[in-house]
């Protein structure tokens, strides 16, 4: 299969800009005659970060592989740190991170050997805004390693070898990373630690990130912006707040006064507290204002778009039944 540009996106080229790091348009696969993508368009700029979520077999897999070139579409337009993915060369990879969501190779290599050794690839693409690669040591303390770095790999116990999984991820100091679960197998401590390190990514070294997760919270905490695939096509993108707020509805407000449990929904939750409080003051305990959460606006718009999804192949079965 080849991958070729639609006609209108060679007609007109994307005007540059060197902070904008993804520019997707019209991205479509086709696997026989199953069409898994319909159109994605998505960017990213400089130090962004993305998390993008979705229900299996939504295409998640599917477009990441596109971005990161291990995959040709079937039309579209996809740059990719300028560059079409699917024509790029060495000294292109060589500004992409990858970190898997599992991988068993190097098993029989010492941590600090292997982390030089895969660095030694990086050296000739080094620039002067980007020395590359990573000094090994402090790699190493950057992804707590440093008392495991001369184990071999197979001794790595699993939340270790995860950290080793960012480590070579991030060996080449890339400015665009692919996270694939990166948080699997971590204990809260190795969790929080990771966050504060792509948040050190994003914001220190400007490096663009995008995030796969099943993990919502995860997904709260590290996004700039959430893109929601779903059927082939991005049905959401926007801040967790914004997508929030898109399926809020009312607010519900909880409190307890004088030992009696009250419940009330809202539109306008600023109004009804100051007169609760105004009313009853000090009476009032235990009072808990919720509003949807991200994992409700995902759950709503991911069921809205399947249900439409549905209701669509039911229309066209029954319209081509009763035209036979």
């Amino acid at each position: 299969m080849t991958a070729v540009e639609l006609p209108g996106a060679v007609a007109s080229p994307h005007p540059p800009d060197e902070d904008l790091v993804l520019d997707v348009r019209d991205l479509r696969m086709r696997y026989g005659t199953v069409d898994v993508l319909h159109g994605v368009d998505l960017t990213a700029r400089r130090g962004e970060v993305l998390a993008l979520l979705g229900p299996n077999g939504a295409g998640k897999t599917t477009t990441i592989e596109i971005l990161e070139g291990f995959r040709l579409r079937s039309a579209g337009s996809v740059r990719v740190l300028g560059v079409d993915p699917g024509r790029g060369d060495e000294r292109w990879r060589a500004r992409i991170g990858v970190v898997l969501q599992s991988w068993r190779d190097h098993g029989k290599w010492r941590v600090r050997d292997l982390l030089a050794h895969l660095g030694d690839f990086y050296a000739p693409y080094a620039t002067d805004r980007i020395p590359r690669p990573w000094p090994t040591d402090d790699l190493l303390d950057t992804v707590g390693l440093t008392p495991h770095a001369g184990k071999r790999v197979h001794q790595l116990s699993g939340g270790q070898r995860r950290r080793l999984d960012v480590a070579v991820g991030i060996v080449g100091r890339p400015e665009l990373l692919f996270l694939d679960e990166p948080t699997v197998g971590f204990d809260p401590a190795a969790r929080r630690e990771f966050h504060e390190l792509v948040h050190r990514l994003a914001d220190l070294d400007e490096t663009t990130i995008l995030l796969t997760t099943h993990d919502l919270d995860e997904a709260e905490k590290l996004a700039d912006r959430i893109l929601i695939l779903a059927g082939g096509r991005i049905i959401a993108d926007g801040s967790p707040d914004e997508l929030s707020r898109r399926v809020a509805g009312d607010a519900e407000i909880r409190w307890t006064r004088d030992g009696e449990r009250f419940v009330h929904a809202t539109a306008d939750a600023t109004g009804f507290l100051r007169d609760l409080l105004r009313e009853h003051g000090d009476r009032v305990q235990e009072l808990e204002v919720r509003r949807a959460s991200l994992e409700d606006a995902y759950i709503t718009l991911v069921h809205e778009e399947e249900s439409g999804l549905r209701a669509g192949r039911a229309a066209r079965v029954w319209q081509q039944g009763s035209e036979r």
